[in-house]
């Protein structure tokens, strides 16, 4: 969050397993690689992005390998008792003060072994500040009320979820997402960084907390399940501030981003004509996302004749320009267009796709801008990634030159491999 100097324009807090992330009818992640073009290019240099999951940090990072997710600025984990911030998840240690107080995690184990009613989850889902149980739907009232007093009585202050028709987890009373959605909120209004609108956005009952918390705007993704859609109908059908989108997971998001009017709609991925994107940049991050993204068509075969883009893109680069690949190898950026003629369709029905992330142009000098990304190839489960920097200069009423293109292997990159890596 240090990154920004004013107010966010945007914060988006999002749960990950069926709202961000579509787990059942979206094997290609298309509506998530939408939201993650939007982002980047309209959102990512002015607002935050917060993912606030019921997962552990573990199973988080094993999501990430899985699916094209992008970088957060804040990663909320274990249903709202782990906060941590950047891409090296530097923990909140405030954050785990609050958790102990009226905590002790050894008597909460002593009185749910009590529950025949409670099946222990996977050890990967048990934390510091989180007890995860299955549970069968019509015992839940009846257990809750007993544990509550079982543990009042031990001198606990915890909180009960039940979420996902089955998930039963036990916290203290200060954690859960909407409390963790709070106490960010209160820290960047210390730091004169409130943001000017905030969007949560959930699926299920451990999503609950978030649509609660006051002055934010909410969307529930049109698969939400039975427990939030019922919390809904008796205390938030009359807020207006609270929508049940008609898309699912994250189309659902960017749905509620145009209801709202928060901003910019259209993802680039929406568009067919990329003389249009093009002609509409004023800022050379958005020249990347777009470049990248026709790189994907052309490579996957979905689009035929782009004469006129690939020859306005070659006039766009300086004569000199030169891009280095990951290897140290060097090539002229208008000879590596030229290149990219032979490659059409190359990746057809191979499950390729490329994706930008943490995209952010800087400008360093009066009409010199550098733009910092990670850019994303998979090729069915074998992923590369290069961190990749871009150097512009414009020029009043000629746009952006692309003067150099710079890639090395990211850490986050699985395979190493210079072989058929194009650009």
């Amino acid at each position: 969050m240090e990154r920004l100097t004013s107010p966010p324009r945007l914060m988006i807090v999002s749960d990950l397993d069926d709202t961000m992330v579509e787990h059942r009818n979206d094997n290609d992640n298309h509506s998530l690689l939408r939201f993650n073009s939007l982002w980047e290019e309209a959102y990512r240099h002015d607002s935050l992005l917060v993912f606030s999951t019921g997962r552990a940090k573990t199973m988080y990072k094993k999501l990430r390998k899985e699916r094209p997710l992008l970088t957060p600025d804040v990663i909320v984990t274990s249903v709202g008792t782990e906060i941590s911030y950047g891409k090296s998840m530097v923990p909140d240690e405030n954050w785990v003060e609050i958790m102990n107080n009226k905590w002790n995690r050894g008597i909460v184990e002593e009185e749910t072994s009590k529950f025949p009613e409670l099946t222990l989850q996977a050890e990967t889902e048990q934390m510091p500040h989180k007890l995860s149980f299955h549970v069968d739907k019509s015992k839940v009232k009846e257990v809750t009320k007993e544990l509550y007093q079982r543990l009042e009585k031990r001198g606990l202050e915890i909180k009960i979820i039940f979420s996902g028709g089955i998930a039963l987890d036990v916290l203290p009373k200060g954690g859960g997402k909407g409390q963790a959605l709070a106490y960010l909120l209160k820290k960047l209004n210390t730091e004169g960084k409130l943001p000017l609108n905030t969007l949560v956005c959930g699926d299920s009952g451990n999503d609950t907390e978030l649509f609660t918390i006051p002055n934010v705007y909410g969307v529930m993704v049109s698969n939400a399940r039975e427990e939030l859609l019922e919390w809904y109908a008796e205390n938030g059908k009359d807020n207006s501030n609270i929508i049940h989108a008609s898309e699912r997971c994250a189309g659902g998001i960017i749905e509620a981003i145009g209801h709202f009017k928060l901003g910019p709609k259209l993802s680039p991925r929406d568009v067919s004509d990329f003389l249009q994107c093009k002609s509409d940049n004023v800022n050379p991050g958005h020249a990347v996302v777009e470049f990248f993204l026709f790189y994907e068509r052309w490579r996957r075969g979905e689009i035929e004749n782009c004469e006129a883009y690939t020859k306005s893109l070659k006039a766009s680069c300086d004569p000199a320009g030169v891009i280095v690949h990951p290897s140290g190898a060097e090539k002229s950026l208008r000879d590596t267009i030229d290149e990219l003629g032979k490659y059409h369709g190359d990746k057809k029905d191979k499950k390729f796709r490329v994706w930008t992330d943490q995209v952010l142009a800087t400008e360093t000098t009066h009409g010199t801008w550098i733009v910092k990304l990670n850019k994303w190839e998979q090729t069915g489960n074998e992923r590369k990634c290069c961190t990749t920097t871009v150097k512009f200069t414009s020029k009043e009423n000629e746009g952006f030159v692309w003067e150099n293109m710079q890639q090395t292997w990211s850490e986050e990159s699985e395979v190493k491999d210079d072989s058929n890596w194009i650009i």
